[in-house]
């Protein structure tokens, strides 16, 4: 059972943590280490697999998680892992994606008033650069009040079901999501700041992953199909 924690009114409020991954072996050891933190605090933890070859199930499983196979995709995984889970407030983590001491703050924004957030980011990794690129998504988010999957969006589980959870596609999904949450409210940005690793950014680089991301994104503002994309991601 997800566990209950109360809100700023002392009523039980519940967190339910859905971790998408695949292949993740190598750094599950310290993610695993991570999630217990919160598991000890009450929070349901679920991690949603979707097809490794390696052995993160297995490596999960002998820790004590709870583990779903899913077809793949981050947003058939997390729409596996949601329908799963019993808490009243939804948090959807990517694997690579550590949340701050204070996350139960999630819960206090809201039950203040608010459908929906996420956090501000900071994105760990050698280049300078990198705190600049996290800068301008925290600044970006905060005005447009679309969210990315690097910044841990939460929801209240009866609202996510009222937009149909994320979208069945293969790239922006946490885009679509954000487009369907704002028709409910703007989200609560919180300035408490999640680690997300650069390990992408570096391994591309950085520049050539900031001019990929907003051709990206500007072609799907446009209109071109996520599948499309995808392709071009990849």
């Amino acid at each position: 059972m997800s566990a209950a924690v109360s809100d700023m009114e002392g009523r039980p409020v519940s967190l339910s943590i859905v971790v998408p991954m695949v292949d993740e072996a190598a750094t599950l050891p310290e993610l695993l280490t991570h999630l217990a933190a919160w598991r000890d605090r009450g929070c349901e933890i679920v991690l949603v697999d979707g097809g490794s070859r390696d052995d993160s199930v297995a490596i999960a499983r002998a820790a004590g998680f709870r583990v779903l196979v899913a077809e793949r995709g981050r947003a058939r995984q997390m729409n596996a892992g949601a329908a799963a889970c019993g808490g009243d407030i939804l948090l959807f983590l990517h694997a690579d994606t550590r949340l701050p001491e204070d996350a139960d703050a999630t819960l206090r924004a809201v039950q203040a008033g608010r459908a929906w957030g996420r956090f501000d980011v900071r994105i760990d990794g050698r280049p300078r650069m990198l705190r600049v690129v996290a800068a301008l998504m925290n600044l970006r988010s905060r005005s447009s009040g679309i969210a990315t999957g690097d910044q841990a969006i939460f929801v209240r589980r009866e609202v996510f079901e009222a937009v149909g959870g994320f979208p069945d596609q293969p790239l922006m999904e946490d885009i679509e999501l954000s487009r369907r949450l704002l028709r409910v409210s703007r989200p609560a940005c919180l300035r408490a700041r999640v680690r997300t690793s650069g390990r992408r950014w570096e391994q591309r680089g950085v520049w050539r992953t900031i001019v990929l991301m907003w051709r990206l994104r500007w072609a799907y503002w446009r209109g071109v199909p996520a599948e499309r994309l995808a392709e071009a991601y990849r």
